[in-house]
């Protein structure tokens, strides 16, 4: 599996990143990386398909919500959910939580080691943790 950190994204690149997954990389699958990749930053499938129809109108919401699917299939993406209503993907698929501005929607990362989680519940027979995945939600107090 490649992982891609710290580097420039470019449209080229795409295919590639998309290759190491094991996805096709079809023109729209390699804008909607593109656009999710090259701003490092935690979009809505809405916020996704705005951006790749700024420059290929021709790209639908089925599109983009099967693509962004295929993506979190293959770990390409992360899914970070901070509400009913609110679904976000996150190229940055390392361990990390989630710093998330209700009053603002802006969804920031909080490195892992910044965390200290000092137990667990007793999990169901046959069950092991895959993961943890905190969200802090904040507002404003004024």
């Amino acid at each position: 599996m490649i992982i891609m950190t710290r580097m420039h994204y470019t449209r080229d690149n795409m295919a590639g990143l998309l290759r190491g997954h094991d996805i096709n990389p079809t023109h729209q699958r390699i804008e909607i990386a593109h656009a999710l990749f090259s701003r490092q930053e935690h979009l809505s499938a809405d916020q996704v398909m705005a951006i790749v129809n700024t420059r290929h109108s021709e790209t639908s919401k089925a599109t983009v919500y099967n693509t962004l699917k295929l993506f979190l299939e293959k770990g390409l993406v992360r899914e970070v959910i901070v509400d009913p209503s609110k679904v976000f993907y996150d190229p940055n698929t390392s361990p990390h939580h989630h710093l998330y501005e209700v009053d603002s929607g802006k969804l920031s990362d909080i490195d892992a080691t910044q965390v200290q989680i000092s137990g667990l519940p007793p999990l169901p027979a046959g069950m092991v943790t895959e993961g943890i995945d905190l969200i802090v939600r904040v507002r404003r107090t004024d």
